[in-house]
Order: structure tokens, then C-alpha cells, then sequence
């Protein structure tokens, strides 16, 4: 892959996945423009690049407020005059059983999730279409089994899949490509963000450890899904059997979620 001189655009890059691939596609050669609300972890995930020779660049973005998004996209083509490659990975899960969840709970998900992905294409897309470039959205195999415990986060997940299934025909003729990628467990913060979105980093993480995979591992396998352009990535083993049976075997797959939900 020839990634010199690209511009990458990563939302909710301080850490996790968002991170892991700030750092892969700085080591094939592009200019990755990381943005979060946490301004001083994304200058560490910039020294961290710096010093392994790559180029980076910290831009605030708050996926919360569309003139936040809006911002940081200007600031972006101020900057460099472009932008080649835009990942929407900001997110979070909402956990608890649907009918202990309140609206504020729903709103919070949704508004990450979803809306603030959206709005994040919406921003981007105008500038991908002059350069025919690549958009990716970050979703989980949570789109497409049943989630007790986490439903709001795969409700979230599941409208993922669809804005991107939407994009790719939205996005025909137009040269920019559309992928969509769902993970199984890899290593991430995702399980130290509370309901309300604040950040635990002594929190422990409840998925089963001898099935995560490694963040650098992920990002690898993510970052040349999308310089492929496929439209839909489903990826871990665990991940795809999973898929898999929720597809062809719905009622299987019932039980086994039934079976580890939490009581």
C-alpha cells in the first residue's frame, strides 16, 4: 500500500482501536490528523507516531456537537489542503438491561453512536469526493446478535451497519469508497466508559480475555480493509462464527446469549 502524502482523518483517536490505527497508517506513510476530546492524550498518541518517524497532527473534536465536527474538518483542509482517508471509530457502550435504561441513557448512546458517526461522514464526505477517497465506519459484530445486558450499544452498532450499507449505494459513481467494519473483542477502553461517558482507567474489562485481540493486530487488518475498499469487514475467528451463526442459525444463537447474560 502507497499511504505517502494521504491525509487520514481518525475520530476518537486517544486511544483503543482509534489509536492503534493512527499508529499503522503513520507507519505506511501518511499524515494522520487524530482527533477526541482528550486533547493530552492526543498529544501523546502524536509523540508516540513523532518519534517513530511519522507525521501527526492533534485536532479537538467533540463528535457531540456538529460544529465541533465541522470545525475540526475546516481546520483539517486549512491545514493541508485535503483529505484522503476519514474513519469514524468515536464511540462508547451504554450498559444494562433495556428496561433499566433511561432516556438519558438512550440519548447518550444514540448521539455517539450514531448521530455523531453520521454527522462525521456528512463533514467529510464533500472533501473524500474530490480526492475519491476512502470513508470507513467502525461498528461490532454487536449489529447482528442479540446483545443482553448491552442492548442500547447494539441497537447503536446495528444503525451503524445500516448508514453504511446506505452509503455505498448513496456513494456509487462518485469514486469514494464506503467500509464498514465489524470487530469481535479486541483490546480497547470501550469497557471503562460509564453510562455517562466518563472515563475509568482502573476499571476492569469483563470480556473474556483469551479471545481479545491485540490493538496493533486489529489495526493492521482494519487499515487494509479499507485501502481495499471492501464494503462490509466482519473480522476476529470468534467474531465471524458469531456472525455466522446469528445469520443461519438465529434461534442457536438466542440461547447462547441467553446463556452468558448477565443475571
Amino acid at each position: 500500500m502507497e499511504l505517502t502524502d494521504k491525509i487520514v482523518w481518525i475520530t476518537g483517536a486517544s486511544s483503543g482501536l482509534g489509536r492503534g490505527m493512527a499508529v499503522e497508517y503513520a507507519s505506511q506513510g501518511a499524515l494522520v490528523v487524530v482527533s477526541a476530546r482528550r486533547m493530552d492524550q492526543l498529544q501523546e498518541v502524536v509523540k508516540e507516531i513523532e518519534s517513530k518517524g511519522g507525521k501527526a497532527k492533534a485536532v479537538f473534536c467533540d463528535v457531540l456537537d456538529s460544529k465541533s465536527i465541522e470545525a475540526c474538518v475546516n481546520q483539517i483542509i486549512e491545514g493541508f489542503g485535503k483529505l484522503d482517508i476519514a474513519v469514524a471509530n468515536a464511540g462508547y457502550g451504554v450498559l444494562g438491561k433495556i428496561e433499566d435504561l433511561n432516556e438519558g441513557d438512550w440519548q447518550r448512546q444514540l448521539a455517539v453512536n450514531v448521530t455523531g458517526l453520521a454527522l462525521t461522514c456528512k463533514f467529510a464526505l464533500p472533501h473524500l469526493r474530490k480526492t475519491k477517497g476512502r470513508l470507513a465506519l467502525i461498528g461490532s459484530v454487536a449489529a447482528f446478535v442479540p446483545n443482553p445486558g448491552t442492548g442500547a450499544y447494539g441497537a447503536g452498532k446495528a444503525a451503524v451497519h445500516n448508514i453504511g450499507e446506505s452509503l455505498q449505494v448513496e456513494l456509487k459513481g462518485s469514486g469514494v469508497s464506503c467500509t464498514t467494519i465489524h470487530p469481535g473483542f479486541v483490546e480497547s477502553n470501550i469497557t471503562r466508559i460509564d453510562n455517562e461517558g466518563n472515563f475509568h482507567p482502573d476499571r476492569s474489562d469483563p470480556r473474556p480475555a483469551n479471545l481479545m485481540w491485540p490493538t496493533e493486530k486489529a489495526a493492521k487488518v482494519m487499515v487494509k480493509a479499507i485501502e481495499k475498499r471492501k464494503k462490509v469487514f466482519v473480522f476476529t475467528g470468534h467474531g465471524k462464527l458469531v456472525v455466522f451463526i446469528g445469520k443461519f442459525f438465529p434461534g442457536l444463537m438466542r440461547i447462547i446469549a441467553e446463556k452468558i447474560s448477565p443475571k
